[in-house]
């Protein structure tokens, strides 16, 4: 098969990683890219966002499967162009995928579809939002309503806090994205992501994922698109995984769906393990990141068919997915500044050397000059992963490879699976 990937962090390197490994894939072209998925296809220089661009792109290699990484192109529609040209495709139509693109919609689409999820209200003005908090108690949760990059929320301890996110979301700091603000009830437990896979009809979970969204140690400092991750999670024990597939994964493709959208991909979704049960905090419409990484290590079947089947309609004669008998822990190395303004530019030593079978390095945001030295080129810019026979084996390897960059300028947590270790 000739397999067109789309997408350049780390999310999509694992994915082409995967991807590449499969007896199935005869050709992989991966648009754009980055300097670490080089070794695994031919790289194109095309942007996620130009869906005409990929869809000639998609022609010109003859691909079999478009596969979407991130969550820009579904806004984009890139799903919608590549079914009217007739190519298949894992990722959602652009009507599905707004169960990320924005929050207000998904949480009506939780109200009408009686999927369980904490309070809300959607607003537009900042003196009314800010009036609006009084029905919520902190910590209140901000969020943008749109796409930023995993950088809109904001759990503020105090009132204060919470009025200035306001005016910071409203007053324009994320584009489009924050034109409308949601303000959440706090909901209390323990977060996780659990994965499912749906062709338009049948769909099967696909793993969970715990991951580290502050920037610091602790769970300290502001929110990120995520600081690391590890799996499997013992939060989602057999009776929480059923309760997750039953009111919150099923009920989600139904509806979208009855709503005229059937989604066709992979739907994430974050939640809290309350006493009361599983509450949503929000869905992607696409693989997480940096939960991606640590769930491909620990996918033992091959990833491709489970892809083109979600794309073709046939999810329904794929058996359940077999993972490794063994923990993966994925630890984000970001720039100095991440998530506000991380420095760009900085040299990167010791990140593509030999760590051994266990240790894989995925470029999340990484340039290469043309002699050859890599450089920082985004917030979140490498991703360290290791499986072991158990998590803290795993989480061992993972910082022992960290600790053998040399990149001062990269600052990443120690914590990695401190809810498990530290039990």
């Amino acid at each position: 098969m000739n397999i067109l990937l789309v997408g350049s962090g780390g999310r999509e390197h694992a994915l082409a990683w995967k991807i590449a490994a499969s007896p199935l894939t005869a050709r992989l072209i991966i648009a754009p890219g980055n300097p670490g998925m080089a070794a695994l296809g031919e790289l194109r220089d095309v942007k996620p966002t130009d869906v005409p661009g990929l869809v000639a792109l998609a022609r010109e290699v003859a691909a079999d499967l478009v596969v979407i990484g991130p969550e820009v192109s579904v806004e984009a529609g890139l799903a919608d162009a590549l079914e009217a040209a007739e190519i298949s495709c894992f990722g959602p139509v652009a009507a599905a995928g707004q169960l990320e693109s924005s929050k207000a919609f998904t949480k009506a689409f939780c109200d009408r579809h009686s999927l369980p999820t904490g309070a809300y209200a959607v607003f537009e003005d900042a003196g009314l939002a800010k009036a609006g908090l009084a029905a919520f108690k902190p910590p209140y949760v901000i969020k943008a309503d749109g796409l930023a990059a995993g950088k809109g929320v904001v759990i503020a301890p105090d009132l204060a806090t919470a009025e200035a996110a306001i005016d910071d979301c409203l007053a324009g700091r994320f584009g489009a994205a924050g034109a409308r603000v949601v303000i959440e009830e706090f909901l209390e437990g323990e977060i996780g992501s659990m994965f499912a896979l749906c062709d338009g009809k049948t769909s099967m979970l696909f793993g969970g994922v715990q991951d580290h969204k502050r920037a610091f140690d602790g769970e300290q400092g502001p929110n990120t698109g995520g600081m690391g991750t590890y799996s499997p999670a013992p939060v989602f024990t057999p009776e929480l995984t059923e309760q997750i597939r039953t009111r919150l994964a099923e009920p989600a493709f139904a509806g979208i769906a009855a709503e005229g959208a059937p989604y066709r991909g992979v739907l994430f979704v974050e939640l809290m393990a309350t006493k009361d049960g599983p509450k949503l905090v929000e869905f992607n419409t696409r693989f997480g990141d940096p939960e991606c990484q640590a769930l491909m290590l620990r996918l033992e079947s091959d990833l491709v068919p489970y892809l083109l089947a979600c794309a073709t309609g046939q999810l329904d004669i794929m058996p359940e997915p077999v993972w490794r008998d063994e923990a993966a822990v994925c630890v984000v190395l970001a720039a100095k500044g991440y998530p506000d303004a991380p420095e760009a530019g900085s040299e990167i030593k010791g990140a593509e050397a030999d760590f051994g079978p266990d240790v894989v390095v995925f470029h999340a945001g990484t340039r290469r000059d043309a002699d050859g030295t890599l450089r920082a080129a985004g917030g979140r810019v490498l991703n360290v992963c290791a499986r072991g026979p158990d998590l803290r084996t795993a989480r061992d390897r993972a910082y022992a490879a960290v600790d053998r960059i040399d990149w001062p300028e990269g600052f990443h947590r120690r914590d990695i699976g401190w809810r498990v270790l530290g039990r």
